[in-house]
């Protein structure tokens, strides 16, 4: 049974680091984007704002994500 247990969490955590390695990933593009916008004189302030909110969820949804792959054990 808990082997059966053992194989069920490791391909939560699989998949969990998929996620994480994607929500990473994802957050780094807007990060580049950001930075090149802001090289732009003409810069979209409305459109500024949406991709430093989206970057932010994305930082949140990071750390959720780390928290259930490694909680902290407080003690």
């Amino acid at each position: 049974r808990s082997v059966f247990l053992f194989a069920i969490m490791n391909e939560d955590t699989k998949e969990l680091l998929n996620q994480l390695s994607i929500l990473e990933q994802e957050h780094r593009d807007l990060d580049d984007i950001i930075h090149r916008l802001q090289e732009q004189k003409t810069i979209n302030l409305l459109q500024m704002q949406r991709l430093k909110k989206r970057k932010l969820l994305l930082k949140d949804k990071i750390a959720i994500v780390k928290d259930i792959i490694e909680p902290d054990i407080i003690a």
